[in-house]
């Protein structure tokens, strides 16, 4: 797997002054977590889930949820299971060479996960892991204890050795209520810790938060306007997302449009880097209130959030094309990484608009060349649009 593997060589090439690295769901966790990028999720119900699945991950997806709480019906969980079961059946049928996304289950209950990969059998091995919802530490060890209970000898034969991850998803009330939230924190902070290895990244919940009190974020506006969120986002990151080794990969909350709604404020796209033939591209992001959602992954990243989940494959794009590194933060990590730096001081970037100063911006070159690896870098005269436009077209 590769992001942007779905375009053509020479349209890569004359985009990424470093092209994205491959990975697979054997590459370090440190990776896969950095990998994820947008991670669709998809009701496990959809009769023709299989063939979704290939489909995306021609369209540039590396990462996919199969969801079986929230996004479907109480009453469909069994055949939801069924479904899962038969669908992972067609996939194996491809063959080992197939491209497939990183796959996830998110289940209900901790049972299901040892019922799942029992029935699942030797197609487990298309499976990198499950999402686990409504985390806590009290339901966190369960569901953590029934994914190691899954793996005997013969489930760990199929996956050629290697473990399952888990994804916990915090959205719990406690965490939105002020009086429990710091104490939820650090009993996840305690869990988490304790089983590091399977845990590939937290993922926050931001609609069940919303629903704590009864709130809902409007099209033109993000998480981060919603205050009682965005204080949730700044703790999370502040007790679970610290650079000091301490921390684990945040994903960023759930866009939830895709489609034209009424607006009462202006557009959130400037007319000057869509001049030009890009017009169009800025005219149907906004028609389709992407704008707000591309707001949104630049202020996920500004606040220490890295991917985001999505519920539309049009919210693929503008997140894998935001996590670009450009050319401008590839040669200030540079700089600063450069060992005859590691002693510190300040030295004025490479483009002579700002000031590196050595050992406070240490953490964020490193994560900005993780980032790169994985993403890619931008060439010196290639935009955000450029890119977008590339990956929209070739989706």
């Amino acid at each position: 797997m590769r992001h942007f593997g779905h375009l053509r060589d020479e349209v890569r090439s004359s985009l990424f002054h470093r092209e994205p690295g491959e990975f697979t769901v054997d590459s370090p966790s440190r990776t896969l977590a950095v990998a994820l990028g947008a991670t669709l999720y998809s009701p496990a119900t959809r009769p023709r889930l299989a063939e979704d699945i290939v489909k995306q991950a021609g369209r540039g997806v590396v990462s996919m949820v199969l969801c079986l709480e929230d996004s479907i019906h109480d009453a469909e969980v069994a055949e939801a299971e069924e479904n899962l079961v038969r669908q992972f059946g067609t996939l194996a049928e491809r063959g080992p060479d197939a491209a497939l996304p990183l796959l996830f289950i998110r289940v209900r209950t901790p049972e299901q996960i040892v019922d799942l990969v029992r029935r699942l059998g030797p197609t487990v091995r298309l499976l990198s892991g499950f999402v686990l919802p409504k985390f806590t530490e009290e339901r966190g060890v369960s569901f953590l204890e029934a994914l190691i209970s899954a793996e005997n000898a013969e489930t760990l034969a199929e996956l050629g050795g290697r473990r399952l991850f888990a994804m916990p998803v915090l959205e719990s009330p406690e965490l939105m209520h002020r009086e429990t939230r710091t104490d939820t924190l650090s009993g996840i902070g305690r869990i988490v810790d304790k089983y590091r290895e399977r845990v590939l990244a937290l993922r926050l919940g931001v609609t069940d938060l919303c629903s704590a009190y009864g709130l809902r974020r409007a099209p033109d506006m993000t998480a981060y306007d919603v205050q009682l969120v965005a204080s949730v986002i700044a703790d999370v990151v502040n007790m679970l997302g610290r650079a000091d080794g301490t921390g684990f990969t945040v994903t960023g909350p759930v866009w939830e449009y895709f489609k034209q709604h009424e607006r009462m404020f202006k557009p959130q796209l400037r007319h000057s880097p869509f001049s030009g033939s890009a017009e169009a591209l800025r005219t149907a992001l906004i028609e389709h209130d992407m704008d707000g959602l591309l707001r949104e992954i630049e202020l996920d990243r500004a606040n220490g959030l890295l991917g985001k989940t999505c519920i539309h494959p049009t919210h693929v794009a503008p997140v894998h094309v935001l996590s670009v590194v450009s050319h401008e933060e590839f040669s200030d990590a540079a700089d600063i990484l450069e060992p005859e730096r590691y002693g510190g001081g300040v030295l004025r970037s490479s483009y002579t608009n700002k000031m590196n100063e050595v050992k406070p911006h240490r953490a964020w070159a490193e994560r900005t060349m993780l980032r790169a690896e994985v993403f890619g870098v931008a060439r010196e005269d290639v935009s955000f649009v450029e890119l977008l436009s590339a990956s929209v077209g070739a989706g």
